[in-house]
């Protein structure tokens, strides 16, 4: 083609290309490229072009196959540069604006040129988007094709910042404006929407630029946009349009503060030791950060460089050294006496309950209804066999093992519930209670009315109400102590006079004076498993366009605060009919209430004491509700950048009149649910960030089950540190001191003066002799531990089911106690579950990331439980397995992180070889084993990569510090499952309480695989399992064949589908298509087509192809 000098040889040799090249695939173009076929292309066209008379049979099959190779060449800008390309193509442009075909193939050509932005920058500089605006005409039938190419050129010059500054600075912001108004309100039979759609594309280019949103307010872009969108949202056919305006309208409206006082939490607490701190930061407007704008244009078409995880660590040396310890050794003896199991001759078999915690006796309810080993809560029987509330006797060989992943019975499910559905309506009737019948239930339905009971005073009760002998408020207390007597609660391992006596001894910064009627009554989980909220397709882009509603049309705007921790109470107005707030009480958390409309409401939850973040959790009392109306309650500052909301998650409510009606149960409840990036920013100088912060909205309705109800909402199932207290001291009730060894004790104190609780379960001694004590001291340790980020209440669950299970009767509990020693710290940041916080303590920082060095005068918890493993290791006891229990919000079902250094480097492709590294692969045993045993846990999602970022982290400084290859993170979802059994629910407290106990049947397993199991537990798990020893490894690969045939579909599902709406709406969104290689190539085939059927100027909707705009 370059030596040619021709025209027939010329017009031959770009035949031949133009066949090659419209067929096969996209290595033809690139093997072209690779020769040089880019540079001899541009050449042609410069040559061609500077003739006198320039011939357009060479040039526009020419232009043609420029725009088909450009696309795939990513330094074809800069090629086009350097051969003075772009003022060729420019010149040819303006001398055909009247010319359609010549013109259109100039148009695609500058397209190409434009996908680099710096090249763009460069056309914008040579006139290119004034040469687009005289062909980009108000709306007509004619010249479509050219239009539409010349809107999508503009599109793709205006992602060059320089290009859209000087398109604001030029006015053109309102004559986009224009022309999107007049095409889209003449083009009411949707014919020409590509053209439209480009239109909005140039303005969201602009957008990126602060002027430009100031010149696209200025120009009343939000009312335009709004007003010609608002009634086309349910219209399909205009999707690619209407997801374009979501975006602009989002990106321009005005960012502001947040409604808050200040950024840092309501609550504060003096640090021991800390200098006095700063006075809280006043938020002003300018406190938040627009999104700024770059003073360069950066090219995108760079060469594709792979992108290392720069997370994961590489060095060998910090993978695989063992620090020193963190302490003096003489230090480690003080840990002697939370190990008396070790030491102890058993003489005093008889211990004192609560031995270590110095509580005070305290007079209570008799345990009549806690559960024996046998009981439904020692995991022994399926759900279809457990009505709500009650207890039956089972027989004792009703074990675990009847529960592992493919022995499960039928599921009862829920359905996925609507607007008008509740879901306390799927209880039966009967079975409600223990002895309840209809009679007792119409009777305390009747006694709402006769006895005017005050549902306020009942639903949250002050903790000063001793009930026995309180004078102080003696009608409260005489209130809940008829309750009690006429419908008690019977929620197992529960008692409400003694929670209510641990919580006059729980401290909090803010001094609560209520308790919460959920965690004082308790909850009995419903018989049926919740169904995933299936998402309503449009329900964001509806809550968008009232949010810009606000903005612009707000005549009905309240916009009263109803509630706030910062500003006196009462704020509330009794004689009013809006909603009431509450959140002063133990783990709750919500700051403000906004009421926007007469049924709409902005609520604003805490920040981590100490700290300006962490906003997730949630946990409120409402009152004073209509019934079978809708609220909406908008959470606008949330963090997280995604949320399970948004793949079918719900929040969680509890409802007093239901709880005194027999069903005192947390159920998913809420509909129309959607999280989104809302307009709400904050500075980074009060975040103490590289850049500002941006907030989410969390949005849901509900519709409350009855009128003048008292309900309580939270982000997960409540479990509060004054309910821990009260199951550890009920269980240590139930056991029998001659089978189990159960001892509760204190850690430590916390920062906020809580005890941290430490608990032992073993089995007693057969007797006192040497050889059974003996027995009992060369048990190993396992040791488990939970809640050190307090929003993970799932955590409390798992381990609630975990304690429940290794003290009952069932056979695998017996054979765990038998053969092991469990050191359990059920919650590692008492304080911050107190308070309301969801990742930090009351020093305002995450206790997870503090394990290398911690304080024990600032991270008590740490630095005892780190200790106490030191300990262990110091004797030679170092534990078989460490599992600290967490939360995910990220991902769905129940999965591990380990740590391994092999994997960690390969999948960093490190350079380091890894042939000669010795590593246990034990690790990854525990993990296969509860994939095949629990119905909740995936391996798919399991990950035992060692990031940096983890350095600190329990899982991570036990594994390498302590020598535990077996260290673990048990990460529960907030959501559901999405494989096995319960794919398609969302987890209540039943399917939580059992994975606890799926982990310890785990722990059995794990051991049975191990070549040091003894014979004699071999015997006795071949005798449990009915069989022989050698039929173990069957029982527990009976489901690997289902298993081998989903593990495809099972690693598809580790990973979130896309939401099916916009979160973000950045620059780089999903519905930016204009760059589509497949588009230009179909338009550039289908005129090549038709490159003999003459020109278009009258081309309009009905003339045969449609599909040209």
């Amino acid at each position: 083609l370059q030596s040619s000098s021709d025209r027939e040889s010329t017009l031959t040799i770009l035949q031949v290309l133009g066949d090659l090249l419209s067929v096969g695939t996209d290595r033809r173009i690139c093997y072209v490229i690779s020769k040089g076929g880019s540079e001899a292309l541009l050449q042609t066209l410069v040559d061609t072009a500077r003739t006198a008379s320039p011939d357009y049979d060479i040039l526009l099959p020419l232009f043609r196959l420029l725009a088909k190779v450009g696309l795939r060449d990513k330094k074809f800008g800069q090629k086009a540069l350097e051969f003075e390309a772009l003022d060729v193509t420019l010149i040819l442009a303006r001398k055909n604006l009247s010319h359609s075909q010549n013109l259109l193939h100039c148009l695609w050509a500058l397209r190409v040129f434009a996908f680099s932005v710096t090249t763009g920058a460069m056309l914008g500089i040579n006139g290119a988007m004034e040469l687009l605006l005289k062909v980009i005409t108000p709306y007509t039938q004619k010249r479509t094709r050219v239009i539409r190419a010349a809107t999508e050129v503009l599109a793709a010059l205006l992602k060059s910042k320089s290009n859209s500054r000087r398109a604001v600075n030029r006015g053109y912001v309102a004559i986009l404006l224009r022309l999107h108004q007049d095409w889209h309100s003449h083009d009411t039979t949707n014919s020409y929407m590509l053209i439209r759609r480009a239109l909005l594309l140039c303005l969201r280019h602009i957008a990126n630029l602060r002027s430009g949103r100031e010149a696209f307010r200025a120009a009343q872009g939000m009312e335009i946009l709004f007003s010609t969108t608002q009634n086309c949202l349910d219209d399909k056919s205009l999707e690619p349009v209407i997801s374009l305006v979501l975006q602009i309208l989002r990106q321009c409206y005005p960012k502001s503060p947040l409604p808050l006082v200040t950024a840092s939490s309501a609550y504060s607490f003096p640090v021991p030791g800390s200098t006095a701190s700063e006075p809280p930061h006043v938020l002003t407007e300018e406190d938040f950060e627009d999104d700024g704008e770059e003073e360069e244009d950066k090219d995108s078409d760079s060469e594709d460089v792979k992108k290392e995880d720069d997370d994961l660590e590489t060095d060998v040396n910090k993978l695989s050294s063992k620090p020193g310890l963190d302490r003096p050794e003489e230090e480690l003896m003080q840990y002697e006496a939370m190990c008396l199991e070790l030491s102890c001759s058993f003489e005093e078999l008889e211990s004192k309950p609560g031995d270590g915690l110095n509580f005070d006796k305290t007079q209570y309810a008799s345990h009549h209804h806690i559960l024996t080993a046998a009981s439904p809560k020692g995991l022994c029987l399926n759900k279809d066999q457990i009505s709500w509330g009650q207890e039956r006797e089972v027989p004792v060989q009703t074990s675990l093992l009847s529960r592992v992943k493919m022995g499960r019975s039928n599921i009862h499910l829920t359905s996925k519930k609507g607007p008008g559905m509740n879901p306390y309506r799927n209880a039966q009737s009967n079975g409600l209670g223990i002895g309840s019948s209809g009679s007792e239930i119409s009777d305390i339905q009747a006694s709402f009315k006769e006895d005017a009971w005050d549902i306020d005073a009942i639903s949250c009760p002050r903790i000063s109400a001793s009930f026995s002998n309180s004078a102080r408020p003696r009608e409260t207390a005489e209130l809940i102590d008829k309750l009690l007597q006429t419908h008690p609660t019977h929620v197992a391992f529960h008692d409400p006079y003694l929670y209510m006596a641990k919580a006059r001894r729980t401290r909090s910064v803010s001094d609560f004076t209520m308790t919460a009627f959920p965690d004082f009554w308790g909850h009995c989980p419903p018989p049926s498993a919740q169904s995933m909220l299936e998402r309503k397709c449009g329900v964001q882009r509806i809550k968008i366009f009232e949010d810009v509603r606000r903005l612009i049309q707000p005549s009905d705007i309240i916009n009263k605060v109803v509630f706030s921790l910062d500003e006196p109470w009462p704020l509330q107005d009794t004689t009013s009919d809006c909603l009431r707030f509450f959140s002063k009480f133990e783990s709750g958390n919500l700051r403000k209430a906004i009421q926007v409309r007469e049924l709409e409401y902005d609520l604003l939850i805490n920040a981590d004491v100490n700290s300006t973040q962490h906003q997730q959790w949630f946990y409120f009392k409402v009152s004073r509700m209509r019934e079978a109306v809708p609220y909406r309650f908008n959470i606008i500052n949330c963090e997280k950048a995604n949320s399970q909301f948004n793949y079918g998650m719900q929040p969680t409510l509890y409802s007093v009149k239901e709880a005194l009606l027999g069903r005192p149960a947390w159920v998913r409840t809420g509909y129309e649910i959607c999280y989104y990036k809302n307009h709400y920013r904050q500075s980074a100088a009060i975040t103490g960030a590289e850049s500002g912060k941006c907030y989410y909205t969390l949005t849901f309705a509900v519709t409350f089950p009855h009128a003048e109800d008292v309900c309580y909402l939270a982000y997960h199932y409540p479990y509060t540190y004054t309910a821990l207290m009260t199951h550890l001291d009920i269980l240590e009730k139930s056991v029998n001191p001659k089978q189990v060894y159960f001892r509760q004790e204190v850690l430590c104190q916390t920062l906020g003066g809580n005890s941290c609780p430490l608990v032992t379960i073993t089995a007693m001694p057969e007797s006192n002799s040497a050889g059974h004590l003996e027995q009992l001291r060369q048990r190993p340790y396992q040791v488990i531990t939970a809640r050190v980020h307090p929003g993970e209440s799932n955590a409390s669950w798992v381990m609630k089911g975990t304690l429940e299970f290794l003290v009952s009767s069932d056979p695998v509990a017996r054979l765990l106690r038998e053969n092991f020693i469990f050191k359990i710290i059920p919650m590692l940041n008492p304080d911050g579950v107190i308070n309301g916080n969801h990742r930090c303590s009351l020093r305002g920082g995450d206790l997870n990331r503090q394990w290398l060095s911690p304080s024990a005068h600032l991270q008590p918890t740490i630095y005892h439980a780190k200790g106490l493993l030191h300990y262990l290791g110091s004797i030679g006891r170092r534990p078989m397995v460490f599992c600290d229990f967490h939360g995910h919000s990220q991902k769905r079902n129940v999965f591990l992180y380990g740590c391994s250094i092999k994997e960690t480097l390969w999948q960093a492709e490190s350079a380091v070889g890894t042939s000669n590294l010795l590593e246990d692969v034990s690790y990854r045993t525990l993990p296969k084993v509860l994939d095949k045993l629990a119905p909740a846990f995936t391996l798919s999602s399991c990950s035992f990569l060692v990031e940096k970022s983890r350095a600190s982290t329990a899982r991570v400084v036990v594994w390498r510090e302590m020598g535990v290859s077996r260290s673990y993170t048990l990460e529960s979802s907030y959501c559901g499952c999405n494989q096995g059994p319960y794919q398609g629910l969302q987890f209540g407290t039943s399917e939580l309480e059992e994975m606890g106990s799926m982990f310890c049947l785990g722990l059995l397993i794990l051991e049975l695989k191990s070549v040091s199991c003894s014979h004699q537990l071999l015997t006795c798990a071949a005798a449990l399992l009915n069989a022989e020893e050698s039929s173990l490894d069957h029982h527990l690969q009976r489901c690997s064949s289902n298993a081998t045939s989903n593990s495809s579909i099972t690693s598809e599902l580790d990973d979130e589908p896309p939401c099916l709406e916009e979160i973000d709406y950045g620059t780089d969104s999903s519905s930016d298509q204009e760059g589509s290689f497949s588009e230009l190539d179909r338009q550039i085939q289908e005129c090549a087509f038709h490159r003999d059927e003459g020109e278009e100027e009258e081309e309009g909707p009905g003339q045969g192809r449609k599909a040209i705009p």
